[in-house]
């Protein structure tokens, strides 16, 4: 009965709500000893778009998931051996001092250092760190095509995606305006294998020696054709060409900068502490 009462006193709330009257965040929905669950809560977590029918099912939902939540959380509460109330106690507070310097420490970064690098620092750092970018994935340069199985002119397609030549390619990339579902040029960088293979109902298990085989795929289906062409292939197991160990590159010399800087502001609070005498190392009698 009392549950009831709770639930048509927030439809009333809810109602209100909906009217654009102002919303007291002291009015409380329910009360578990000395734990209290605000109508507000319960209203940021509804979505707006929601019937008022959907509203209150879900917020009856919410407000009974949070009461068995209190309950729970009282019974644990009286029945935990001190010491472990304790335990867990000092690991909340070790976890709230980790949370707050690692925000705190995040903020300073953003705010105080450079993600810029010269070029030449991050040729350096690529050329020394070759066993870095060793590549766990095959990586080639292409060109990809998706077309409809009825699409037109798919003979003129399949010989042109065959070529490199400026003309095939201009053919391709005014054909696919109209056609293609896919078309990816890739020609001019590297992209990762498994991914433009993705696209295809293939299944590649060695990529290596698929690529050792392979310049070009062509298969279709009932309702696609698939065409690639492998103008280049770097395999598994070889260093990652520069241009594309680019953003990796970046990640970690960023990261390299981040280290230092923490450890150079840490340092320095330190020293400044022990100066000022904010920090005291009392010697044993």
């Amino acid at each position: 009965m009392r549950c009831c009462f709770i639930f048509i006193a927030f439809v009333s709330l809810l109602c209100a709500c909906k009217q654009t009257r102002p919303i007291d965040d002291a009015d409380v929905l329910v009360r578990v000893k000395d734990r209290v669950l605000g109508r507000e809560e319960i209203q940021r977590q509804i979505p707006r778009s929601l019937s008022s029918a959907d509203s209150l099912l879900m917020a009856e939902s919410l407000a009974k998931k949070w009461v068995k939540d209190a309950l729970v959380y009282e019974v644990a509460l009286r029945n935990l051996e001190r010491e472990e109330r304790a335990e867990v106690d000092r690991l909340v507070e070790e976890y709230r001092h980790s949370l707050i310097r690692y925000r705190y420490e995040e903020q300073l970064v953003r705010e105080r250092l450079s993600s810029d690098f010269q070029e030449s620092d991050k040729l350096r750092f690529y050329e020394e760190n070759q066993s870095k970018f060793v590549l766990d994935k095959a990586l080639i340069k292409g060109l990809f095509l998706k077309v409809p199985a009825d699409a037109p002119g798919l003979a003129d397609v399949k010989k042109w995606y065959r070529s490199t030549s400026e003309s095939a390619v201009e053919k391709i990339e005014k054909y696919s305006v109209q056609n293609a579902v896919i078309y990816d040029y890739f020609y001019d960088k590297w992209v990762d294998f498994d991914q433009v293979m993705d696209n295809i109902p293939m299944r590649v298990t060695d990529a290596n020696a698929f690529l050792q085989a392979n310049r070009y795929v062509e298969m279709c289906d009932s309702t696609y054709c698939y065409l690639l062409n492998i103008s280049d292939y770097l395999p598994i197991g070889r260093v990652a060409p520069y241009d594309y160990a680019g953003p990796q590159i970046i990640e970690m010399l960023t990261n390299q900068r981040k280290v230092q800087f923490l450890k150079d502001f840490e340092d320095e609070l330190y020293n400044d502490a022990v100066k000022h005498g904010d920090v005291e190392f009392p010697t044993t009698p």
